[in-house]
């Protein structure tokens, strides 16, 4: 690359964390949840099965919802606008230290949601009565139904409001602490003849560097940094997972998966038939490892060397050239898709540069008062690099169809399930878009390469993300665990998903560390809402290869509505039973067709 990556403009929503407009609200805010708040106690609480009119309760509850949707819109605003400053540079402790001035003074919120979801579920059938009135509750008849089910997992009220407190200096903070070690470590790094310091998610992106012996020593230099850092680490990994098996055990949770199941708007039978599928393709999976070792003139293929680049994929790109190669291949789906991504490379959306003190891996947030988008990545100018900045980008167009739809910030709270089925649509259209120019089959293998490695990931590594942390939370209940046997954990994970596809000498065992999906106390099992979306988005994208232009128009009110049904319900509208091992393995049959056409490339 010869072009420095951009660095994102926040400066549309608040000037800065002097901002008076950012003090304005978040004085408004306080001042709006405490309105409500009295509210509540007056003209809510009172009123239970039996004492609601249905008139009268369709009348209280088309204020509220409308109350709650633009305090969530002005709190989201100023969240996302403190998230991206302090994820983006962890020495900035100003803005680290409004963020907790914000989580502090919005602890009240909370505790009235937690109060609002057991009166939801006092109301019992005088609630179904109400909504069908129109008007703004009737709108909101999913999300208010759901509020009411999952009352019956709840503490009691004051047990409900002392947790929202503690986990601020509790799995929270040991959250915090997690991406601050991470984030801000640098190493020294000999790269191309010249000795820098580099921070450690630059060095993890080695990874795909098109040098073995690069890969090889910023392997081996990163285990070097998570060996000095395990012990905080791990301390951080049994305080959240630790909060979070005592809350589920007391708000009467089955287990961990129970709430993130029910988070993700899925039911067991569905992952189970998804799960299935994935185990019976991982001996598909394996010999696409054991062919890219024999590429790489290797016996067995070491970790360092999953995403070793092949052939041309191995080019670097510049920034322009990301975005123009990602513009054009996102116009063949839709001009619509094209145009919002253009705005977001025009408007300054997007933060790709590696520094110091920039968190690893990617994210996307949604803005929405200003109804945008904003996208953090680090950038290293690799084809898979550029495929990330298509993933996110995904994200935002699944934003903006909800923004477009006029959907409310209640309406959009979609499951992290269906939350992935833009982006990999995205990354999708990009990658057969190239697939189908090419026609030199050196070239053919390199980008089969690039594409089969990510979805390596998303299948075989997820899935040994899923069996780590359903161990560990099995360990955890007994007992707090060293660092040392988490990491064995990690390590039996990884030998039971790739198997005798890699080197088993040489796997990662501190991947627990820096993947910050682990450290989040409310959201456990992040992991195969990554393989659902893939497998999910395959599916729809079979469809679309279908009905072509046509289909466009339904996808986009698809991704309008995923905060307003279930994951089964809305796959539905395209004929998809989710709860059938068929569809899955159907998804999974095209990758493995890739895998195939790779082997046979490969000979």
């Amino acid at each position: 690359m010869t072009q420095t990556p951009p660095r994102w403009n926040l400066t549309n929503i608040y000037e800065s964390v002097d901002d008076p407009r950012l003090a304005a609200d978040f004085e408004w805010i306080q001042a709006q949840t405490a309105a409500l708040e009295a509210r509540f106690q007056t003209e809510l609480q009172p009123l239970s099965q039996d004492s609601a009119q249905p008139e009268t309760l369709s009348r209280l509850l088309n204020q509220l919802v409308d109350d709650l949707n633009a305090l969530i819109l002005k709190s989201g605003t100023i969240d996302a606008y403190l998230y991206g400053l302090i994820t983006t540079d962890s020495f900035d402790k100003k803005a680290e230290q409004m963020m907790s001035r914000f989580e502090i003074a919005r602890v009240p919120f909370q505790n009235l949601l937690v109060r609002l979801r057991a009166w939801f579920g006092r109301l019992g059938r005088a609630l179904p009565e109400a909504l069908q009135a129109p008007g703004s509750a009737s709108e909101h008849a999913f999300i208010l139904l759901e509020e009411a089910e999952q009352s019956r997992y709840q503490m009691s009220e004051a047990e409900e409001l002392l947790a929202n407190e503690l986990t601020l200096s509790g799995g929270t903070a040991w959250e915090k602490l997690q991406g601050t070690l991470t984030s801000q470590k640098t190493v020294p790094f000999e790269l191309d003849g010249k000795l820098e310091d580099l921070p450690m998610p630059a060095l993890i992106n080695l990874r795909s560097h098109p040098s073995a012996e690069v890969r090889e020593r910023a392997y081996k230099t990163e285990h070097k940094v998570w060996e000095e850092l395990k012990e905080p680490l791990a301390a951080c990994l049994n305080g959240v997972k630790g909060e979070t098996l005592t809350l589920d055990k007391h708000r009467g949770r089955r287990d961990c998966l129970h709430a993130s199941l029910d988070m993700a708007r899925i039911d067991q039978g569905t992952l189970d038939a998804m799960l299935s599928a994935i185990k019976a393709s991982l001996p598909s999976f394996r010999r696409y490892f054991q062919a890219k070792a024999r590429l790489l003139g290797m016996e067995k293929l070491p970790w360092w060397s999953l995403l070793a680049p092949l052939g041309e994929s191995g080019q670097s790109f510049s920034f322009e050239e990301a975005r123009a190669l990602i513009l054009e291949h996102f116009g063949s789906f839709s001009e619509e898709l094209k145009t919002f991504a253009s705005t977001a490379f025009d408007q300054r959306w997007i933060d790709a540069e590696q520094r110091p003190g920039k968190r690893g891996g990617a994210y996307c947030m949604e803005i929405p008062a200003l109804k945008e988008s904003r996208v953090m990545c680090n950038f290293d100018g690799s084809l898979d690099q550029v495929m990330t900045i298509a993933h996110e980008l995904g994200h935002g167009f699944h934003n903006y169809c909800a923004f477009k739809a006029d959907k409310t910030p209640l309406q959009t709270r979609t499951p992290m399930t269906l939350a992935e089925t833009a982006s990999i649509m995205c990354e999708t259209i990009v990658f057969n878009a190239i697939l189908a120019g090419i026609s030199n089959p050196a070239e053919e293998l390199a980008v089969l390469e690039s594409n089969l490695s990510g979805c390596g990931e998303v299948i075989v590594d997820i899935y040994s993300r899923f069996l780590f942390e359903k161990e560990l939370f099995a360990r955890r209940e007994k007992s707090s665990l060293s660092a040392d046997e988490i990491s064995e954990i990690m390590l039996e994970a990884q030998r039971q998903s790739y198997g005798d596809g890699l080197d088993e000498n040489v796997l990662h065992q501190y991947m627990w560390t820096w993947k910050p999906h682990y450290y989040s106390p409310s959201l456990a099992f992040y992991n195969y809402p990554y393989a659902f979306g893939l497998l999910f988005a395959t599916g729809l994208y079979a469809i679309y290869q279908k009905r072509g232009a046509e289909f466009v128009p339904d996808y986009m009110r698809l991704l309008a509505s995923t905060g307003e049904a279930s994951a089964a319900d809305l796959a539905a509208r395209f004929g998809i039973d989710i709860r059938d091992q068929a569809f899955w393995a159907g998804s999974l049959n095209v990758i493995t067709e890739r895998i195939e056409r790779y082997i046979q490339l490969s000979h």
